[in-house]
C-alpha cells in the first residue's frame, strides 16, 4: 500500500472519529454484524521495509481489540452461528466474527491464547498446500528477494527493468510497483512463473516459507478439537479464483475441502476466496461456492452485514485488522459502518 493511500485513509478514519460523525452514522449503517478479517498476530518486527505489514497485528492490540469486543454489546460468534442468525434473521444483538486467513503459525502461538483468555470464537481459512508444505506464498517470496538484495531486475512488459533496492525506501517503492505489475497479470500462471524465476535468480526458497510460517496438520488437528474453533477452506493453492478456468476453481474449492477433512476429520462448511477483493472472486465463484453447499464464503471487500446478504451468503465481506491503523478508535470506527458506508456509496446487499 502506498504512502499517500494510507495517508488518505488515516485522515478519513480520524475525521470519522474526531468529529464524531461516525457516532451519527451509526444507527444507519451499522449493520447486524461484522466480520472481521486477520493474517498474522505476532510481535512487532523492527525492520525498516515491511511491504506486508498491512497483514499483521501485534498481540497487545488484539487482546485489547477482543477484550473490547467483550465489554460492548456485541456477541463475539462462531461462522456456525452467524450463519443461523443471518438464515432466521435473528438480528436482536449485534454480532462479530473473528477470522484469520493462511493458517499462520503465529496465530496459534499469539493469538489463541487471548481467544481462549475471553472464550471468543474464531475461524480459521487454510490453503491446504500450506500444511502440506508445498504452497506458493509469493508475495512473501518477493519480499524477501528484495529485502535480499541491492538491486533487483526481471522482464517487464518485454523490456529489461532494473529496481535500486539499497534503501528501505527505494525496496518499498519496488516491492509496490512489482507487486502491482503482477497482479495486473491475466492469469495466476503467469504471474507464478514469474515469482519462481525471481526466487532461482536470487536464491530464495518459496516452499520453505510454508515451513517457516504455517501451521502444520498436527496444529490444526490439534485446534479443531476446541469447540472455539471452526476449521474453513481457502482453497488447495491460495490461487485468485478469478485468474484461473472455471474448472480449476471448482476443483480448487472441492479439493480443499476433501484434503481438510482427509486430513484432521473435520469436514469444512465455510470457505474464504483469497486475496478476495474483485480481481480475485466475483460471481462466477460466488455460484461456484453455492453450488458446492458451502454454508458461507467471505471476501475482502470491506463492510458490515445488513440483513440483505442472507440472499448472498457466499459473497460477504468483511472488515480487516489492518496493521497500518492499530488503534482502539479506528475500530470503532469501522465496526460503526461509516468508514465502509461511504467507501461502497451507502450500497447495503452486494459485498462492494
Amino acid at each position: 500500500m502506498s504512502g499517500l493511500k494510507k495517508t488518505i485513509i488515516r485522515a478519513g478514519l480520524e475525521t470519522l472519529y474526531f468529529s464524531g460523525a461516525h457516532l451519527v452514522m451509526r444507527p444507519f449503517v451499522r449493520g447486524v454484524g461484522v466480520i472481521l478479517t486477520l493474517h498474522h498476530v505476532r510481535p512487532p518486527r523492527l525492520d525498516a521495509f515491511q511491504p506486508n505489514r498491512l497483514l499483521e497485528v501485534t498481540p497487545a492490540f488484539f487482546s485489547d481489540v477482543v477484550r473490547g469486543l467483550r465489554r460492548s454489546k456485541i456477541d463475539i460468534v462462531s461462522l456456525d452461528e452467524m450463519h443461523r442468525r443471518m438464515i432466521e434473521g435473528n438480528f436482536r444483538r449485534r454480532f462479530v466474527c473473528l477470522t484469520f486467513d493462511d493458517g499462520y503459525r503465529d496465530v496459534l502461538q499469539w493469538a489463541y491464547p487471548i481467544l481462549r483468555k475471553h472464550e471468543a470464537p474464531f475461524a480459521l481459512y487454510i490453503p491446504t498446500s500450506f500444511p502440506d508444505r508445498i504452497g506458493e506464498m509469493w508475495w512473501l517470496a518477493l519480499e524477501k528477494v528484495i529485502a535480499g538484495n541491492s538491486r533487483v531486475g526481471l522482464l517487464m512488459n518485454g523490456r529489461e527493468q532494473r529496481f535500486d533496492c539499497h534503501t528501505a525506501a527505494e525496496k518499498r517503492e519496488a516491492y509496490e510497483d512489482i507487486y502491482w505489475w503482477l497482479r495486473g497479470h491475466d492469469t495466476e500462471e503467469e504471474m507464478r512463473l514469474i515469482v519462481r524465476d525471481l526466487c532461482a535468480r536470487y536464491g530464495v526458497d518459496m516452499k520453505s516459507l510454508c515451513a517457516e510460517l504455517c501451521m502444520s496438520w498436527e496444529d490444526l488437528a490439534d485446534l479443531a478439537k476446541d469447540p472455539l474453533c471452526t476449521i474453513g477452506a481457502h482453497t488447495v493453492n491460495h490461487v485468485m479464483l478469478k485468474k484461473v478456468p472455471e474448472e480449476n476453481a471448482r476443483s480448487e474449492m472441492a479439493m480443499s475441502r476433501s484434503v481438510i477433512e482427509a486430513a484432521i476429520g473435520v469436514r469444512p462448511e465455510h470457505l474464504s476466496y483469497p486475496v478476495g477483493d474483485s480481481s480475485a472472486a466475483g460471481p462466477r465463484e460466488y455460484a461456484i461456492a453455492a453450488e458446492l453447499g458451502f454454508k458461507t464464503a467471505v471476501t475482502t471487500r470491506p463492510g458490515v452485514l445488513f440483513p440483505e446478504h442472507r440472499e448472498r451468503l457466499t459473497a460477504l465481506p468483511r472488515i480487516s485488522l489492518n496493521g497500518e491503523y492499530q488503534q482502539m478508535r479506528y475500530l470503532k470506527v469501522l465496526m460503526s459502518g461509516a468508514a465502509t458506508a461511504m467507501w461502497n456509496g451507502f450500497r447495503r446487499g452486494e459485498a462492494a
